[in-house]
């Protein structure tokens, strides 16, 4: 069965969106964004074109020529959400749609057309009922995915079918390749300024002065290469909501309805083999203020119970005003959680922990938590880094037990004046104390990491010992051959 491709084509999305708000009020509107130091013409309405301002023109030179001219500043937000409930729209006539762009989106018809009675009825109904919802836009239909984008933008009519590609685009302008303008500007130079100009000449000499990109573009548009329509997976939102009848104050009224909805939530969570990373719960107030609690949990979850009892905190201090009469639950953030063997003991040692970071993130925060991880290092001082407790790597006890014994302190060099010779101090003083040597355990010898520049290791080597000593301390010293002299760097447990 041959491809068939729709591009759909919205050239004044921006500006549509705006008179959708506007009820369509203002005629002349244009659409500013700000490039260098003044504002030009981003977005027109047809009103405005009809009246000599085209795109790119500067502000300035706009308002000479129309005075009346009504402007709203660039905001690339409202048309990215408009293409994303259009894409979940045009699921309608295929099952394959995707953005297409900043203005734009594609679909694979491929075996669907049919269904609506044919293409030209299909693109009929298409274009009547996104003009109906305010939106200017141009249709094509090709098969392949570049010469469909390609008509949809540069060809005059709404709706543009086409059996051959390559025949279709082939008057058409270079820029209906989806090239960059500069490769496009390079080719217009060179007096190629149509599709058909690319085919008579050469294409190594092209490739090479302008990259790979210009044939692959080409050949995507006339067939010699396939291009699919990835549609992206919908993203499913975890959210739960209940229109309450009369308003509620009391914090027992606002408890029983929050362990309503996260019942709710957490069945729908298993359904997903999800859990909750993060809760938002919105209460919206009878004049329509919304006050908002969340939380933030260290290890995924669905236990109604416990994630009720991380609000109790925000839920006292809430003000009601006049009462809640309209309460939403949801989930932004999620983690898969796939079903665990359940064990006699309970919560397990993991579990019980990123507990504990969860009640104290939501007091601190969860960024101000870090944990210890080992790191590839036999430099004592840096066999170790600090991340997130939470969102951070979590080792194994295994991967502590690696290598030699290591003190349970460690801190900067300290210099032991007096105590000279390769051998350890019979008697030495550290921290204003007279400690007598018991036993000596060493050396361990480590050498600097020739790859790295450590300030403190650059006497050389060094040896290191353990030294317990009568007084108690436990000691783990290291003695520089290259510059005679003992140091203690850490104290054993």
């Amino acid at each position: 069965m041959e491809k068939r491709i729709l591009s759909l084509h919205f050239p004044r999305l921006s500006s549509d969106l705006v008179l959708r708000r506007l009820r369509g009020a203002a005629g002349a509107l244009a659409i500013v964004v700000r490039r260098g130091r003044g504002d030009v013409l981003a977005c027109l309405t047809a009103t405005a074109e009809a009246q000599g301002l085209r795109r790119g023109q500067s502000l300035t030179e706009a308002r000479i020529l129309l005075p009346g001219l009504v402007t709203r500043p660039h905001d690339p937000r409202p048309p990215a959400r408009a293409l994303r409930a259009l894409r979940r729209w045009v699921l309608r006539y295929a099952p394959w749609a995707a953005i297409d762009g900043e203005d734009g989106l594609i679909v694979d018809l491929t075996g669907s057309a049919h269904l609506h009675g044919g293409e030209e009825a299909l693109c009929a109904d298409l274009l009547s009922r996104l003009r109906a919802m305010g939106f200017g836009v141009r249709l094509a239909i090709a098969p392949t995915r570049g010469a469909a984008w390609g008509l949809a933008r540069f060809t005059a009519g709404p709706i543009t079918l086409a059996v051959d590609a390559a025949a279709a685009i082939d008057t058409l302008p270079i820029a209906a390749l989806r090239l960059p303008e500069e490769i496009c500007a390079g080719l217009s130079r060179l007096g190629l300024r149509q599709v058909r100009d690319l085919g008579r000449a050469q294409r190594a000499p092209l490739v090479r002065r302008f990259g790979e990109v210009l044939a692959l573009r080409l050949d995507q548009a006339t067939g010699a290469l396939a291009e699919p329509v990835a549609a992206p997976p919908d993203t499913v939102h975890h959210a739960i909501r209940l229109s309450l009848p009369e308003p509620i104050g009391l914090t027992t009224d606002v408890r029983a309805a929050l362990v309503r909805l996260l019942e709710a939530l957490c069945a729908r969570l298993a359904s997903t083999d999800q859990g909750a990373r993060q809760l938002r719960f919105e209460l919206q107030r009878t004049d329509n203020s919304v006050a908002l609690a969340e939380i933030a949990l260290a290890r995924p979850m669905r236990d109604p119970a416990a994630m009720a009892a991380l609000f109790e905190r925000t839920l006292e201090a809430l003000d009601a005003g006049f009462g809640f009469d309209l309460l939403r639950l949801s989930a932004p953030l999620t983690e898969a959680m796939p079903p665990a063997q359940i064990e006699q003991g309970g919560a397990t040692g993991a579990d019980a922990l990123a507990d504990l970071m969860t009640r104290l993130g939501n007091r601190v925060g969860l960024d101000a938590l870090t944990r210890f991880v080992p790191a590839e290092s036999h430099i004592p001082e840096q066999a170790f880094q600090i991340v997130s407790a939470v969102h951070g790597p979590r080792p194994s006890a295994q991967a502590w037990g690696r290598g030699a014994d290591r003190p349970l302190t460690l801190f900067p060099p300290e210099p032991l004046p007096g105590a000279g010779g390769s051998h350890p101090p019979e008697r030495f003083v550290w921290r204003r104390r007279r400690l007598t040597l018991l036993r000596a355990t060493g050396p361990e010898r480590l050498t600097p990491e020739w790859w790295m520049d450590s300030p403190g290791w650059r006497s050389g080597l060094r040896d290191y010992w353990r030294l317990d000593t009568v007084e108690g301390p436990r000691l783990w010293a290291f003695f520089t051959p290259q510059d005679p002299g003992w140091a203690v760097q850490g104290e054993f447990a």
